[in-house]
């Protein structure tokens, strides 16, 4: 997002506020709420959770390319101490295998790293949307008329709900990370 749009996004949120802050003055008071939706994700037991089951899911994938690694150090490794004293026949098939070796190391690690990028999003986006879903419980649970999440320059602590949501998140880590 470039900074035209995010300077538009602020005045348009600005404007919004200041809207609605002249209309609740004539109006009776509103209960108005503000979260850190980042900061509400990450420090969620949910997203630990999620954390902790992609890092068991990708383990043996991750021990494999890391015994590949260590099988092309080995190879590096023999090829430097014996290559004076091999054949030239010898040292080719020697380098050839290590440059196919090295291939397949550097595939599994890109292979990997999309695959854990690509899960890692899907359930982030998972828990994101059900974190969203216990912000609006808790907003219509306990009468909030309107609650604002990043894009709020300043809140006071009267307002910033995050903390009170983190914990009816923790209450029951399992219902949300599902």
């Amino acid at each position: 997002m470039n900074f035209l749009n995010i300077l538009i996004k602020h005045i348009c949120i600005s404007i919004i506020a200041s809207l609605f802050f002249v209309v609740s003055l004539s109006a009776q008071e509103q209960k108005i709420g503000v979260v850190n939706f980042q900061a509400l994700v990450e420090s969620s037991p949910q997203f630990r959770l999620v954390m902790e089951s992609l890092a068991g899911e990708f383990q043996p994938r991750q021990r494999e390319a890391i015994a590949k690694s260590k099988e092309l150090e080995e190879l590096a490794a023999k090829l430097q101490k014996d290559a004076a004293v091999m054949g030239a026949s010898e040292r080719a098939n020697a380098e050839k295998e290590f440059r196919e070796l090295q291939r397949e190391v550097n595939r599994l690690g890109t292979e990997l790293e999309e695959d854990v990028n690509l899960r890692r999003n899907e359930e982030l986006g998972k828990l994101q949307r059900s974190i969203l879903d216990a912000v609006n419980v808790f907003a219509q649970s306990n009468e909030y008329d309107m609650i604002f999440a990043d894009g709020v320059i300043y809140a006071s602590e009267n307002v910033n709900i995050t903390g009170l949501i983190l914990e009816s998140l923790q209450n029951d880590p399992q219902d949300v990370a599902n």
